[in-house]
């Protein structure tokens, strides 16, 4: 068989099986306690407050810095992981992220923990791209799509956890030992890692890369970047994923309870349902856009419509408090956009060959990212200025969103046509490739 014809088979050689399943999982599971470390202030922001004696943008300082270490460390790490391999990086962001996680517990000032959080960040940002890769890795090309799902939903059963279990054992025993006995689950997926993960199955060995330094950096950020789909996922990704990331992150508890007058108990429901409502909408969007690849956009949009229409609802309602149907369905549609900032990810793959698929994804998660920490920082400036008026703090949510949507309207044509072009190349050069 010639080379060529191994380079066009490639995608789809890995057999998958229980043995890939039980590698990725690992991968996985380090994923799952990443979640949950940096979902963990979500639960535990009224809490900080007190502990550190700080205001609503102070607060919002923790989240902020952990997201843009995060989103700082992306491309990075996508570069990463394509020199060092994933058993390699994934090991790298436990012990930090563990290591975050654990210093946070003991933070002592607000510095300190300041300081524990983006360490934390760094960590976590090596975690999901890593486990993108890795299923390329161990699993047949077209198993692609649903295994990312797949990846998605176990992540948002670690934010299940952290707004069930974590937020109970906070309240029940106490901060440090609460987060000091949660970094445990770092260092036992730690030890899983070097024990039993591998990059890719035997025989599988991924051809070298031609690594030439920052010449050679330069080149892949800007050749994936002047893809349209790269640029049309990125802006999808920013404009799906951040009501729901700044909900659950840092002010939906702050929100339920201090705007709605709820019970922490009952707001923590209400963040539980947004959690369980993004592991069902997960399953469905991926379904859908496995069988109808044209549903990507009109999913997305339609997303980010609902969710204006819910704030807005929500936000405007007379009277002091929305009701409780009302707060129902914004957090069941609040689920829906971490499946829609998914769809960026369907943009920016077909947009790109495989030696820059590490770095694409690295940009398209940059989107949601940004947008999050973008917000996160608005919404505490706002409470602060306005004396803690939540409507108009949480107008920021719609500003951001009339920037995604102008952007992703700008670049869809241009993302299709190029799309278009370069399916139609694949087949020919299918259809040529000697025997």
């Amino acid at each position: 068989m010639s080379g060529a014809m191994r380079n066009a088979t490639l995608p789809g050689d890995p057999p998958g099986g229980r043995r890939a399943v039980a590698v990725w999982s690992i991968g996985v599971a380090v994923y799952f306690v990443a979640v949950i470390f940096r979902t963990s202030l979500g639960v535990a922001g009224l809490d900080a407050a007190d502990r550190f004696h700080v205001g609503a943008s102070a607060l919002s300082t923790f989240s902020i810095l952990q997201l843009l270490v995060y989103a700082g460390m992306q491309i990075p790490v996508g570069l990463l992981v394509d020199r060092l391999g994933t058993k390699r990086v994934l090991s790298i962001g436990a012990v930090l992220f563990t290591a975050g996680q654990l210093g946070f517990a003991f933070s002592p000032s607000y510095g300190t923990a300041l300081a524990s959080r983006a360490l934390l960040g760094c960590g976590d940002a090596m975690t999901f791209i890593s486990v993108l890769r890795l299923g390329t890795r161990w699993f047949p090309a077209r198993r692609g799509p649903m295994v990312a799902q797949l990846a998605g939903l176990v992540g948002m059963a670690g934010n299940l956890v952290s707004t069930l279990v974590l937020s109970r054992l906070l309240h029940g025993i106490g901060w440090t030992p609460a987060f000091a006995g949660s970094a445990l689950a770092g260092a036992v997926v730690l030890v899983l890692t070097l024990l039993f993960l591998k990059d890719h199955p035997e025989g599988q060995e991924p051809e070298p890369s031609p690594h030439q330094g920052a010449a050679y950096v330069r080149r892949q950020i800007a050749a994936a970047w002047r893809e349209p789909g790269t640029r049309l996922g990125l802006w999808v990704h920013f404009t799906t994923q951040f009501p729901a990331m700044v909900f659950l992150l840092l002010w939906g508890l702050p929100f339920l309870v201090e705007a709605q007058g709820l019970s922490r108990a009952a707001a923590g429901e209400l963040l539980t349902l947004v959690v369980l409502s993004n592991m069902v909408v997960g399953l469905v969007y991926g379904q859908i856009v496995a069988r109808h690849h044209a549903a990507r956009l009109p999913l997305a949009l339609g997303t980010v419509s609902a969710t204006a229409l819910l704030w807005a609802a929500t936000l405007a309602y007379p009277g002091d408090h929305a009701p409780t149907w009302l707060l129902l369905v914004l957090c069941t549609v609040l689920g829906a956009c971490g499946p829609a900032s998914m769809i960026g990810f369907d943009f920016a793959r077909p947009a790109n060959p495989p030696e820059r698929q590490g770095t694409a994804s690295g940009i398209t998660n940059m989107g949601g990212f940004i947008a999050s920490m973008t917000t996160l920082f608005a919404i505490g400036v706002l409470l602060d200025a306005t004396g803690d008026d939540y409507t108009v703090a949480f107008s920021a949510v719609f500003v951001l969103q009339a920037l995604g949507v102008s952007q992703i309207l700008r670049l869809r044509g241009r993302a299709a046509r190029r799309e278009r072009e370069r399916l139609v190349a694949s087949r020919v050069e299918t259809v040529h490739v000697p025997a």
